[in-house]
């Protein structure tokens, strides 16, 4: 017996509730490594020179990335977080770089990590301070923004520490403004809904037109619970965030701890999976110098990074409990419907889930081709509605689908349902 929890999320949702940030970028989630999950705000140096905030890191991880494979697979930003700074401003009343810890300033590091073929990112913050107390945003905004376009920086990680929440909005849209005045393109990814939910639903319409990408919850931990709430949060508020999301803007559920220390294989499996059915960006948080194989060749695996940047640009969503399944299924470009199914249950062995409980597997009347990514990829041929293969899901991992309609002889194919989760009907033709 199953549960259903929306009629059908999928195939196609409508365009998204507001238009874009008109900047040209992020049609596809955004790609990269940013380092504050596993390096925090370790500014100790003399001790730990290896992993201590300094361009050292930065340009490290920019090798790594350029060396192995992870600039082919599609990240492409390196990411500075928070504690990067001098504790003050300079004479004129710029931002200024550590000058113990970044000797050659920002400007130098981005030509570096440019140098590579990849782009860098830097931190700020919308208040007073910086969540870790270094100089913030407030009073600011156009100062920052310039000084931030003539480092070449190329995006923009602006958090929502030490701020009247009731003025967060207004200094979000008006660090937008000052970016897009500065004639650069930097991709602007905000916290202003996580600074806003617990005193009121944030806007999304004029998030969505000042924002790139937008942080809704807690920060991720290295730990399948965190992962967990994460989802859970999503899956709860999916009626208001999932029409948000589309090209040029898209909802932030933070990092991939995949690489560190808190998930099992199955676990890693199941946060790239339902990242990449989210439609959320894919910003590594670990050391790439040192990280094991496996999980290595699971964020480079292409067939999950495909799904990730669809171009279809549309965000999957849960769409049932089955037992202790989850259901999620994300529509894809060309008709096709990705399907992420979860084991929630944390004992025992595999489960079997059988596949005529997935919601999506309507639209494989008369046929589908379906192919099965993880747990290992499988083709698994040509299918119908009445099929009764089964799949085989370790406790917490995924297993992780494509399904390609096959249309009939009419060379038409077509199923009509009504989205109770977005209100909304939705058609494939």
């Amino acid at each position: 017996m199953y549960i259903v929890a929306c009629a059908l999320a999928l195939v196609v949702l409508i365009s998204p509730a507001a238009d874009a940030l008109d900047n040209g970028l992020a049609l596809t989630p955004t790609m990269g490594w940013l380092h504050w999950e596993r390096f925090l705000c370790n500014t100790d140096c003399d001790s730990d020179p290896d992993n201590c905030i300094s361009e050292r890191l930065y340009m490290q991880m920019a090798d790594v990335m350029a060396k192995e494979g992870w600039r082919e697979a599609g990240y492409e930003y390196v990411c500075i977080d928070d504690c990067w700074p001098s504790h003050q401003r300079d004479a004129r009343g710029r931002l200024q770089a550590d000058p113990k810890r970044f000797p050659g300033g920002i400007k130098k590091l981005a030509d570096y990590v440019h140098s590579k073929g990849l782009k860098l990112g830097i931190y700020a913050d919308v208040g007073k301070s910086t969540c870790a107390g270094y100089p913030g945003s407030l009073g600011y905004y156009e100062t920052d923004a310039q000084t931030f376009a003539d480092w070449d920086v190329d995006l923009l990680k602006f958090d929502g520490c030490n701020m009247d929440w009731t003025l967060v909005g207004e200094g979000y849209v008006n660090m937008s403004k000052a970016l897009n005045k500065t004639g650069r393109s930097i991709l602007y990814s905000c916290e202003w809904p996580l600074y806003e939910w617990h005193f009121k639903k944030p806007n999304y319409t004029a998030i969505r037109e000042a924002c790139n990408h937008w942080r809704n919850f807690d920060d991720v931990f290295d730990s399948w619970s965190s992962v967990k709430s994460i989802l859970d949060w999503t899956a709860f508020h999916q009626d208001m965030i999932v029409p948000a999301a589309g090209p040029g803007g898209w909802n932030d559920p933070d990092m991939l701890v995949i690489g560190n220390f808190g998930l099992s294989h199955a676990q890693q499996e199941s946060q790239m999976a339902l990242w990449a059915i989210m439609a959320a960006p894919l910003l590594v948080s670990n050391d790439l110098r040192d990280i094991c194989p496996r999980s290595k060749e699971l964020l480079q695996n292409r067939r999950i990074i495909d799904i990730s940047q669809d171009a279809l640009g549309r965000q999957g969503y849960r769409t049932a409990k089955v037992d202790t399944f989850e259901v999620w299924e994300r529509p894809l470009s060309k008709n096709r419907l990705a399907i992420a199914v979860i084991n929630m249950l944390e004992l025992g062995g595999s489960r079997r889930f059988f596949i005529q409980a997935i919601p999506g597997w309507k639209i494989c009347e008369p046929q589908c081709n379906v192919t099965q990514i993880l747990p290992q990829y499988q083709e698994m041929g040509v299918q119908t509605p009445r099929s009764k293969i089964h799949l085989s899901v370790n406790p917490s991992g995924t297993a992780l689908l494509t399904i390609t309609p096959i249309r009939d002889f009419t060379g038409s194919h077509k199923v009509q349902w009504e989205d109770t989760s977005v209100r909304r009907k939705h058609t494939i033709l």
